[in-house]
């Protein structure tokens, strides 16, 4: 599986940002999905994962509220829909793949075996 992530730009604060996950080699449609960030100097952190099914999500906490992930397996694609931008949003943003059976989320990047080359969100003040 090959990971695609784009959307990445440069925000004021309180705007939005949508970041897609494009994946190809194979249908990910079984596969749980998740995004993790790293900021200059700190390490990779969970942002959100969703189920092979959509039906559950999970959020670490400084995005609840603000983020969404969802996907379209149709579209073999993953979405993160940010708002309400903050400056410590500012990262590189991956989405990641995990196959494992099982209608689960995963929050560690251990668990997640395919990653995208990342894209660079970027909030100013």
């Amino acid at each position: 599986v090959q990971l695609q992530a784009s959307g990445g730009g440069l925000v004021q604060a309180g705007g939005p940002l949508r970041l897609s996950c494009v994946a190809s080699g194979r249908s990910i449609s079984t596969y749980a999905m998740g995004w993790f960030r790293q900021a200059p100097g700190k390490e990779r952190e969970f942002v959100a994962a969703i189920t092979w099914s959509g039906r559950s999500t999970y959020y670490t906490d400084s995005v609840k509220g603000r983020f969404t992930i969802s996907r379209d397996n149709a579209k073999n694609t993953v979405y993160l829909q940010m708002n309400s931008l903050k400056p410590e949003d500012t990262a590189v943003y991956y989405c990641a793949a995990n196959s494992r059976s099982g209608n689960y989320v995963y929050t560690g990047a251990h668990e997640y075996s395919y990653w995208g080359q990342g894209t660079q969100v970027t909030v100013s003040s």
